[in-house]
């Protein structure tokens, strides 16, 4: 088969790998669509170490089965997250809570969906039916975060939402604010490109700095929630400069794995920080069935289409900021 594979900061490139046996217990599966995730692309740089030299990554997926313990041609998304079975977490449905939980995608030992092949667990493969545009199973798993981050968060009718940050994650995040009801949800977001992105959703958008400077009392410092797709110093300032007393802040965004917080912030006014990490499975299905009832929203998502030999150039457009799209997804059909 052929696969992306990356070497070293800057460098990724398509080779030739050894196709993959499913074992029992897995399927086999034809990689239709990838996307390009912002974990994979700081891991490209170099920024955030979670990536290894001669690593297959990807974990935005959908494909086809070939074999395995659902029919040929089975259409199906990956949840990624990996628990050991057996732990209290696992048993509870909250696998990305196991403490030796594996990501696909991020374990440098599990060859990836940057490849025309990969083999998955059976439990981990979600059905779409037929109908739903096969694209669209690769935006599952992000989606699939962003409603994670509003249920931790206890989003309802009651809840005035931010989103810090309006790429794909905080995409996903106002999206599922949405879908749990929120009275009202707005993001802030520096680049003009992501902000009218969100607009085509149906969200306001505004600059980060207009949170502070407009006289609005609706849009300015009456936050009950804010879910925070940015996840560094500055952006949690922004949240707590823009929630009233008692807000839930949800930490998402991982752009820095150490930031500094304003404890009287927290303390003095009775804030809520709280961390989200991937989903439970129960709410990766759920976002899954979403999917194929077919939302019109999930048209505007996908920004760019690349094949996989066009993918190196992606990624080094991604990461010099020349290549100005939200969303890739990695063909791997051609």
């Amino acid at each position: 088969m052929r696969a992306l594979v990356f070497r070293g900061p800057g460098d990724i490139r398509v080779e030739r790998r050894p196709d993959p046996v499913a074992a029992p217990g897995e399927l086999l599966i034809r990689v239709l669509s990838t996307g390009i995730c912002g974990s994979d692309l700081h891991g490209y740089t170099g920024e955030n170490g979670r990536r290894h030299p001669g690593q297959v990554m990807g974990h935005e997926t959908v494909g086809r089965v070939v074999e395995g313990g659902l029919p040929e041609g089975t259409l199906v998304t990956v949840n990624p997250v990996l628990g050991c079975g057996h732990c209290p977490a696992c048993a509870a449905g909250t696998a990305q809570l196991c403490p030796t939980r594996r990501v696909i995608g991020v374990d440098p030992a599990i060859s990836s969906a940057f490849a025309e092949l990969m083999t998955v667990p059976a439990p981990n493969a979600v059905v779409l039916p037929d109908g739903v545009p096969e694209e669209h199973g690769a935006l599952v798993e992000p989606l699939a975060v962003g409603y994670h981050a509003a249920m931790r968060g206890g989003v309802s009718p009651d809840d005035r939402v931010l989103v810090a940050g309006g790429g794909p994650i905080g995409q996903a995040c106002a999206l599922a604010a949405r879908r749990l009801g929120a009275h009202e949800v707005l993001v802030s977001e520096p680049h003009p490109g992501r902000r009218a992105l969100v607009e085509r959703l149906g969200f306001e958008a505004v600059e980060p700095s207009a949170l502070s400077s407009r006289n609005d009392r609706s849009s300015r410092q009456d936050r009950t929630v804010v879910l925070d797709a940015v996840g560094s110093s500055a952006s949690l300032r922004g949240a707590f400069e823009a929630s009233t007393p008692g807000a839930r802040v949800v930490l998402v965004g991982m752009n820095a794995p150490d930031v500094t917080l304003g404890a009287y912030a927290i303390s003095t006014f009775e804030r809520s920080v709280i961390g989200s990490f991937c989903y439970p499975a129960r709410e990766f299905e759920e976002t899954a069935a979403w999917v194929a009832s077919g939302p019109p929203e999930l048209a505007h998502l996908v920004e760019g289409r690349v094949s996989l030999d066009e993918a190196p150039a992606a990624f080094a457009g991604l990461a010099a900021g020349t290549l100005d799209a939200s969303k890739v997804l990695v063909s791997l059909e051609g």
